[in-house]
């Protein structure tokens, strides 16, 4: 991730911009300027990309995943699976934030920094971490979002969502 300086008018102007929660400022200007994320990311072939489509379906309509017993361990599951289809594309979208709250982190410490009951937890095969500590609900909606800025269409998100 990289950052630049703005100024506060700017930073302000952008913030006003802000559509849901937890929308990250590369979501806003890439809305506002009207910039694909596709069009700067280096597209996987089609082949490949609905590879990775049937790869997730039948990640959770395995019995290991439908065994997992509670939405924490759902929920961090899906997380190492994404990361594992596509590590880069993962590493951009993971920049969604909540309006208080950083969800993802490459450290233990930076999100015990953001809160004291973030409940951090490693994503396994990732160098991520992600808070665990919201309800099913916000990790729905940032398994949602982190899909969306991924790529993925509007019914895999709810599909996949939906079983956590």
């Amino acid at each position: 991730m990289k950052s630049i300086e703005i100024d506060e008018e700017l930073y302000h102007y952008i913030a006003s911009q802000t559509q849901h929660i937890g929308e990250s400022a590369s979501q806003i200007l890439r809305r506002l300027l009207d910039v694909d994320h596709n069009e700067s990311s280096s597209q996987l072939p089609e082949e490949s990309a609905q590879d990775c489509l049937e790869k997730l379906h039948a990640f959770i309509a395995s019995e290991s995943y439908k065994g997992l017993g509670s939405s924490v361990k759902r929920f961090i599951a899906l997380l190492s699976h994404l990361y594992q289809s596509d590590p880069q594309t993962f590493t951009h979208a993971s920049e969604i934030k909540g309006s208080k709250r950083v969800y993802f982190a490459t450290s233990e410490q930076q999100l015990l920094a953001t809160g004291k009951t973030t409940n951090p937890k490693a994503i396994p095969q990732s160098p991520f971490w992600v808070i665990t500590n919201t309800n099913t609900g916000r990790k729905r909606l940032i398994l949602s979002q982190l899909m969306d800025s991924m790529g993925y269409g509007k019914d895999d998100i709810e599909s996949v969502v939906s079983t956590i």
